[in-house]
């Protein structure tokens, strides 16, 4: 079944359809979807090639859908990457640039770079706050 046949059967009914206001815009929840947005070009079940970016224990786990996996196949139609919980902003960047260079689905490279590095902001550890300094009348202390 083609892809736009799939979104046309799957864009009004599915169950991961988030609708909060009449007038607003419609998100989607769906893995596979990066910018979490209800549209054919971010949909990770109407399309062949889709990127999965998750939070796992041994770092943030990037999956891509394999194109020619059969749909009886589970753990061989995905490819899957880790990037390390300690690497930088440098290893999102490369781990977004590989998948473009590859030639799969280069327009998701911007939506996969945003989301690594907003998975690596959240696992990165808070400064602790420094002591407030007291000051004025309750800073001389004879």
């Amino acid at each position: 079944m083609s892809s736009d046949l799939q979104w046309l059967l799957v864009r009004n009914y599915n169950s991961f359809l988030v609708k909060r206001v009449a007038e607003g815009p419609i998100f989607s929840k769906e893995p596979g979807n990066l910018r979490n947005i209800h549209s054919h070009k971010f949909s990770g079940l109407a399309n062949s090639k889709t990127i999965d970016v998750t939070d796992s224990a041994s770092g943030i786990k990037v999956t891509t859908r394999k194109v020619k996996a059969t749909p009886t196949q589970v753990a061989p139609a995905h490819s899957t990457s880790y990037v390390r919980p300690r690497s930088g902003g440098r290893r999102a960047l490369g781990v977004a640039s590989a998948t473009a260079k590859r030639g799969y689905r280069p327009d998701l490279r911007t939506a996969l770079l945003a989301r690594v590095s907003a998975l690596q902001a959240a696992q990165k550890e808070p400064k602790p706050t420094p002591a407030k300094k007291v000051r004025g009348h309750k800073a001389k202390t004879f």
